[in-house]
């Protein structure tokens, strides 16, 4: 048991290199989960579609209640059309991990379509979180969610500052303002991603998150999203602005919401370690992640994102509906390295917001380690 901050941690991830290889978990894999079939992909496709106009279709109905009853409907449809694009969303980015089909131009081509329709900038979006698996886990390089430093706390602490653990109603604050508009910061800062040192978005051909070659692509995924706003306006205008609001853009935030939790869910907790580019290792860092239960439910619609999160990042060619036999394949090989998270998603949440606010790295350390505070050099952990 180590001490972390105020908390007290059970197990942790290994950080030592594993005796199995890349190699022995990619044989262990039977060769069919690596075929990625169109046919396949598009039914998929498909079925989430039809689920987007069978609720849309539900959601016209709505009206015709009572109000009260209307109180009701609504939040349903919202949280459940909201988790039927989310799946629409996990398609297009499996279309940007090529993990769609194998023609690159039909995987791009979808990946536009439903990205756009969920105002996704498709081809800026595949390159950064591209180079976020390319990097996993490396405090310099990562482009995600990369945790706020203890040594940067007192560098900046010019006052000596003592530092207050948040409140629970911050906390809450903090979340609901991180789900409602953490997105559209992300992507018109790169907030939480990796510092290049000047302003970074993925709007901006010029942005350093691109080369000189990606010119094109950042057009034409800004060109999608152009349109879609203008169809979104023009439906406003001609039908109505609630209607609107309603029936796209409140599912649209519930997307969001579950965009920006399966991101952090699976890159935060006190188990999992962050590294210093010295010491970071492609492997390791893919390893660094962890798979969560989100119910039946949402690990169906979702096409199981959040369960076979690990071997996602072992393996990001593998289609979605070989994922489950795929994790299985290779959990006796990883052992310990696999970590599959227990708690509910609540608690998991609210623990991650309480004890994962700063990283340990203090000169040394091979890994950074969370805490739910600071943690001065003098009170370090050092990597044993």
């Amino acid at each position: 048991m180590v001490a972390q901050g105020f908390k007290k941690v059970e197990f942790r991830v290994p950080t030592e290199p594993p005796k199995f290889t890349f190699g022995q978990l990619k044989a262990a894999i039977p060769a069919h989960c690596f075929v990625r079939s169109t046919v396949t992909s598009f039914i998929y496709t498909f079925l989430d579609i039809l689920g987007v106009l069978g609720l849309y279709y539900l959601s016209t109905f709505i009206p015709l209640f009572p109000m009260q009853l209307q109180y009701v409907l609504w939040p349903v449809y919202w949280i459940l059309q909201g988790g039927v694009m989310t799946g629409l969303w996990v398609v297009a980015h499996e279309c940007g991990h090529r993990a769609f089909s194998d023609s690159i131009l039909v995987c791009d081509i979808v990946g536009w379509i439903l990205h756009s329709f969920l105002l996704v900038p498709y081809h800026a979006w595949r390159i950064s979180h591209g180079k976020h698996h390319i990097s996993t886990g490396n405090m310099e390089r990562d482009e995600v969610f990369v945790p706020a430093r203890s040594s940067e706390f007192y560098k900046n602490n010019k006052h000596n500052i003592n530092y207050e653990p948040p409140s629970v109603l911050f906390m809450i604050i903090e979340t609901v303002i991180f789900f409602l508009i953490g997105w559209f910061v992300y992507l018109t800062t790169h907030v939480s991603g990796r510092d290049y040192g000047k302003k970074t978005n993925h709007f901006l051909p010029s942005s350093p998150l691109f080369s000189p070659q990606d010119y094109w692509h950042i057009v034409i995924s800004n060109v999608g999203i152009v349109g879609m706003i203008s169809l979104l306006v023009y439906a406003s205008v001609h039908i109505s602005f609630s209607w609107m609001v309603f029936s796209y853009f409140i599912p649209y935030l519930i997307v969001n919401f579950w965009l920006l939790l399966y991101t952090y869910m699976h890159h935060t907790d006190v188990a999992l370690p962050h590294y210093p580019n010295e010491s970071w290792q492609w492997l390791m860092g893919a390893l660094a992640t962890v798979d969560r239960d989100y119910g039946l439910l949402w690990n169906t619609l979702h096409h199981n994102i959040g369960n076979t999160h690990v071997l996602h990042h072992l393996f990001s060619k593998i289609p979605h509906y070989h994922a489950m036999e795929a994790t299985q394949a290779i959990k006796p090989i990883l052992g310990d390295y696999y970590f599959e998270s227990k708690e509910s998603i609540l608690t998991g949440l609210y623990n991650n917001m309480k004890n994962c606010r700063f990283v340990d790295d203090a000169p040394g350390n091979k890994e950074f380690w969370f805490s739910d505070k600071p943690v001065p050099v003098a009170q370090s952990t050092k990597s044993e």
